[in-house]
């Protein structure tokens, strides 16, 4: 079992910069590639971005790339997304996953979600 926690989320204006991070916890925790996934209000779940345990090059969303970056923390066992140049249509709830496999869908876990809101 993996748990994750998210936390960085909030408001802010179109053009700012915000910065995600993810805690995972669980015994085998650190063989996991980490994941950022987001919802958008009536829109499915999309993958946003991804880093292996290896740290392979990681994996972003054509929407995203150039923006925001990836990254993770081995010692803490922490994922961050930092993410620059907001724009409104990245307004969602951003949710953290694992998987022991590298991929842009079908994450076995998930933490709860934080909110991000850009404003216009």
């Amino acid at each position: 079992q993996v748990q994750l926690v998210e936390s960085g989320g909030g408001l802010v204006q179109a053009g700012g910069s915000l910065r995600l991070s993810c805690a995972a916890s669980g015994r085998t925790s650190s063989r996991y590639v980490l994941a950022w996934f987001r919802q958008a209000p009536g829109k499915e779940r999309e993958f946003v971005a991804a880093i292996s345990r290896d740290y392979e090059v990681p994996a972003y969303a054509q929407s995203v790339k150039g923006r925001f970056t990836i990254s993770r923390d081995s010692a803490k066992n922490t994922v961050y997304l930092q993410m620059n140049s907001l724009k409104p249509e990245d307004t969602a709830v951003y949710y953290c996953a694992a998987d022991l496999k590298f991929g842009t869908s079908d994450y076995d876990y998930w933490g709860q979600g934080t909110q991000v809101t850009v404003s216009s």
